[in-house]
């Protein structure tokens, strides 16, 4: 995993904007309708391309595919994964249910969008879950290496996504097995297979857990904080078993409290959970500190400091709005979390989330992510500057 050795480098969380005869695909087969498949790998595979050149564009150093072409951060593993059928609905945020003028706000701004759906008509264990077959995501490792040797040079470092086995076991609903637990090491053991198909094709992994923080308010708004922290100490469990075969810094993990433009007051404070998380057989954490209700938990890491071989990836620019962070802006959130690290090497710049973790949920039009992009690299340079000052290979 590189490190800012002599300036700040950036990246970002997974997921960009896709294009809108792809989400359109996307959206219609979720909702079962017939699409052509041949069309959808081949808007996939452009859409791959035109990612990795638009990220080079806009400066970023550590980058990827955009997830362009996976329907969700997580649902596409329904085409991966045996054991699953039927379905159901997620059960609705605390922070929503507290607010009706907002719930009904956020219903009518989702009902209208043409989007693959993270909240319903998700499925359900119903049998044992197994990795069917590795050749999908060998696949999609095949074609960002042949993009990149099409574009030599054009990342610091590449990276790739795969999610947590605890956001599976929340969205996925358990039918079939005796207990948590068990669903969580036959998820963990489905997706050791996807952990280490893309280090061993050469990739940095990350694994997306929204889960560890999300939860809170969504499986265990009505249950005391000390049941949610059991839940994160299992899945960070399950994290490390199916790293067993992956180099702790190939990885780094990345957590948030869900990628929505919501009130978040019902959200479980870094504070509470920073422990566990520090508990996982990681090289970096990648946390959101642009969102307004957690600007200021970087200040977490005073009191919990990273493991000295750890980097953390603190998010400088908001995926939910379309406000264009002034570099300057970028520049001091990227200074006040160096300071507390203590050491600015082990700081990149990147994302709070995802701009568009399930196709079509974006809120961000796609000239703005670039242009949010951009800013990030115009930010972390005047970071840069500053913060290493005195090197003069800067």
């Amino acid at each position: 995993m590189q490190r800012s050795r002599s300036r700040i480098l950036t990246t970002h969380t997974g997921s960009l904007p896709r294009p809108r005869e792809l989400t359109q695909l996307y959206a219609l087969r979720a909702r079962g309708k017939p699409v052509d498949a041949a069309e959808i790998e081949h808007l996939g595979r452009e859409a791959v391309r035109a990612a990795v050149r638009k990220q080079h564009q806009a400066g970023i150093d550590v980058g990827n595919n955009g997830e362009q072409q996976r329907d969700s951060f997580f649902l596409y593993l329904k085409s991966r994964l045996s054991g699953l059928g039927g379905d159901w609905e997620r059960p609705s945020r605390a922070d929503i249910d507290r607010y009706p003028e907002f719930k009904r706000m956020w219903t009518e701004q989702h009902a209208g969008k043409t989007q693959v759906s993270a909240l319903g008509g998700l499925p359900k264990a119903i049998g044992a879950v197994r990795y069917l077959d590795d050749r999908a995501i060998n696949d999609e490792c095949r074609l960002l290496r042949d993009v990149l040797e099409e574009n030599s040079g054009v990342f610091v470092e590449p990276f790739m996504t795969v999610p947590s086995p605890g956001i599976l076991a929340t969205a996925v609903r358990n039918e079939h097995y005796d207990t948590l637990t068990d669903y969580l090491r036959a998820l963990g053991a489905a997706l050791q297979v996807e952990y280490e198909a893309i280090v061993n094709n050469g990739f940095l992994l990350q694994i997306d857990a929204p889960d560890l923080a999300l939860e809170r308010h969504i499986t265990y708004k009505d249950r005391p904080v000390s049941a949610f922290i059991d839940f994160v100490e299992q899945v960070v469990a399950a994290i490390n078993r199916a790293l067993v075969n992956v180099p702790r810094d190939r990885v780094r993990l990345h957590v948030c409290w869900g990628n929505s433009e919501s009130p978040h007051d019902c959200d479980v404070p870094l504070e509470d959970i920073l422990p566990a998380l520090l508990a996982a057989d990681v090289g970096g954490l990648v946390l959101p500190f642009a969102n307004p209700r957690h600007a200021y938990e970087f200040r977490c890491f005073a009191r919990h400091p990273l493991a000295d071989d750890q980097l953390l990836v603190a998010g400088v620019i908001d995926p939910l709005t379309n406000f264009v962070e002034h570099p300057e802006v970028v520049a001091d959130r990227i200074e006040r979390v160096a300071a507390v690290v203590g050491d600015s090497s082990r700081v990149l710049a990147g994302t709070d989330c995802g701009f568009d973790t399930s196709a079509g949920w974006g809120r961000v039009a796609a000239d703005v992510v670039w242009a949010k992009l951009a800013s990030l690299r115009d930010g972390a340079r005047l970071a840069s500057k500053r913060l290493f000052a005195g090197d003069k290979t800067n």
